[in-house]
């Protein structure tokens, strides 16, 4: 795969070069400089507002759309097509490449006695009433379980609940909803020593994904009642809070503070963003993990192992959950020079990323809006986040659709070491 990586990337130039012939400098330069003018476009759209946001609106559409009449104009849009198509086939050759080469460990597994006595809440309004819908409370009793809804429109005490539950002898806790709630009861478990059940039934359900669990249909985590296998993960805490996923600050834990945030979400982050992107608004913040320090980011993620690097920001997908560290991304834009320079990824000047066992985020404010699992809070600073490694014991199905591999970043000298030296690679990488 890697040598077809580099056979594939060296027959895009070609084709550039034979058939363009001395225009290619010119016209490889025109694309690229309409991808930076897009990205300072949408930059400067997310800034500004009125007469000056549809501006930058209309330039980043523009930009693109000028690129492609200048190619059409030269009788060049086949050459750049068939370019860009082996281009993005060397990509993709070079990623399955790196993947084979840095396939992680899977969490290990170990075999779980059916419980005696689980205990399940299930919120019937998440994800638009997927408890209903996919008859989980039925099933769930039908396999034994104890099942308590959380129906009705006051405040229902979720910790406490769970605590209640192992008070009584449950040998097991689940959790049927949002993030939010599968942390609660996590924390609960987790203290207890008690196996946690995690139920996709919320509406992103990034917890179960990290699991590996099916998201499509909720119903099947319930396998994991009769026929399940326990996992040994990690559990963070940011300010004496348990978090599964990740804890978000600065922009976006700012934005979804706003009252009108629940009715209308993007338009209140439309309408709000330019003041904290700017700098007008929001507290100043600091974070530091290990020896590194971040000032004045405009966002700070926090998160319970690290994301993938496959992207541009790397939000995608947590390959592990028992790495026993936190991951944490930092992003600081002070323009549209450093918007565009995000297309570089973890190489852009105003990406900075790094993982440790604890993160301490602090503020010139004495109290900031802090997203944990995307559940809005107002916390003191310093908001100091940690990890407990191993600490939460997960049940899940035996049969599961698994965590995919994760994406790698694209590394064409180690791509090209690979394709030329693969077993010295090969030895490295192991």
């Amino acid at each position: 795969m890697a040598r077809t990586s580099l056979l594939t990337a060296a027959a895009a130039v070609v084709v550039l070069l034979v058939f363009a012939g001395l225009r290619a400098a010119t016209l490889l330069g025109a694309g690229a400089g309409g991808l930076v003018v897009t990205a300072a476009g949408v930059w400067w759209a997310l800034t500004h507002r009125g007469a000056w946001r549809v501006l930058a609106l209309v330039l980043a559409v523009a930009a693109p759309v000028l690129v492609l009449v200048h190619y059409i104009r030269n009788h060049v849009t086949w050459i750049f097509v068939l370019s860009a198509v082996l281009w993005l086939a060397a990509v993709a050759a070079g990623r399955s490449a790196l993947v084979r080469v840095d396939r992680p460990a899977a969490m290990p597994e170990s075999p779980a006695a059916p419980p005696r006595q689980p205990f399940l809440i299930m919120n019937p309004r998440s994800g638009g009433g997927k408890v209903g819908r996919f008859g989980l409370r039925e099933k769930a009793e039908a396999l034994g379980a104890d099942v308590v809804l959380l129906e009705g429109p006051e405040t229902v005490d979720v910790a406490g609940l769970a605590q209640e539950a192992v008070g009584k002898g449950a040998d097991l806790l689940g959790a049927a909803g949002g993030d939010g709630t599968q942390a609660l009861v996590a924390e609960v478990a987790a203290a207890h020593g008690v196996p946690l059940l995690v139920i996709p039934a919320g509406t992103r359900n990034h917890f179960a994904l990290d699991l590996g669990l099916d998201r499509d249909d909720p119903a099947k985590a319930l396998d994991a009642l009769r026929d399940g296998v326990e996992l040994h993960i990690d559990l963070g805490r940011a300010g004496g809070r348990p978090f599964v996923n990740n804890v978000s600050f600065g922009a976006y834990a700012e934005v979804v503070q706003s009252p009108a945030y629940r009715d209308g979400k993007a338009r209140t982050i439309v309408d709000l963003l330019p003041d904290y992107l700017a700098g007008h608004q929001g507290a100043r913040l600091t974070a530091r993990v290990g020896d590194v320090a971040m000032a004045g980011p405009q966002a700070v993620l926090v998160s319970n192992n690290p994301y993938g690097m496959g992207d541009i920001t790397g939000l995608g997908r947590r390959p592990y959950l028992n790495g026993g560290v936190l991951g944490v991304i930092g992003v600081k834009v002070a323009g549209a020079a450093q918007a565009a320079g995000l297309l570089r990824g973890g190489r852009s000047a105003g990406l900075t990323r790094a993982a440790g066992t604890t993160v301490t985020v602090d503020a010139d404010q004495p109290r900031i809006p802090v997203g944990i699992d995307g559940e809005a809070l107002t916390l003191p600073v310093p908001v100091r986040c940690e990890v407990r490694p191993l600490a939460l014991r997960v049940r899940v199905p035996r049969e599961r659709p698994g965590v995919p591999r994760p994406r790698p970043p694209l590394d064409w000298r180690r791509i090209s070491r690979l394709a030329l030296w693969p077993r010295r690679s090969r030895r490295g990488a192991r």
